[in-house]
């Protein structure tokens, strides 16, 4: 989370944000965050987490394929292991969620598995597939390449056009 560290906090949206921990870290550092996610259990878990500590973090519960609930713009997204879980058809509802929400200059930080055998099938998504599914309005910055726990994976930095 070096990049809030050093970035001016401003709105922010955690995409597929669980039990709140990210997006907590981000009101932590003066960001005003909405975290989204589609299970009621977690959302209700994350609140009752935020309202421990104390940080005023607005939780919804919504699939991240219709965030017509959500009004941007938004300075920061993230998404920490959400876009790897969709099915192919709802990706591109996702980017287009993305793009409405994003602010110009804004930024995109996602983490995702890259594809991978998986319960009989295929997990994760190609970095061929997320820069094809952002390019129309989004410039990859930077992407990081690695494994965890033997698997691979990529970091992502966008930044809205």
């Amino acid at each position: 989370m070096e990049f809030i560290a050093r970035t001016p906090p401003g709105k922010a949206l955690d995409l597929g944000c669980g039990t709140g921990t990210n997006a907590i870290a981000l009101a932590r550092h003066g960001w005003r965050v909405t975290g989204v996610d589609f299970i009621p259990k977690a959302i209700l878990a994350a609140r009752a987490k935020a309202a421990r500590g104390g940080f005023p973090v607005d939780f919804l519960v919504a699939s991240v394929t219709d965030l017509s609930a959500l009004s941007g713009p938004f300075d920061y997204v993230l998404d920490i292991g959400c876009l790897h879980a969709l099915k192919a058809e709802d990706r591109k509802r996702y980017a287009v969620n993305l793009s409405r929400l994003l602010r110009p200059q804004a930024w995109y930080m996602l983490y995702a598995w890259l594809p991978r055998p998986w319960e009989g099938g295929v997990a994760g998504i190609s970095t061929e597939e997320v820069e094809s599914l952002l390019r129309e309005d989004l410039s990859n910055v930077r992407t990081a390449i690695g494994e965890e726990n033997g698997n691979p994976s990529a970091w992502y930095w966008f930044q809205r056009r």
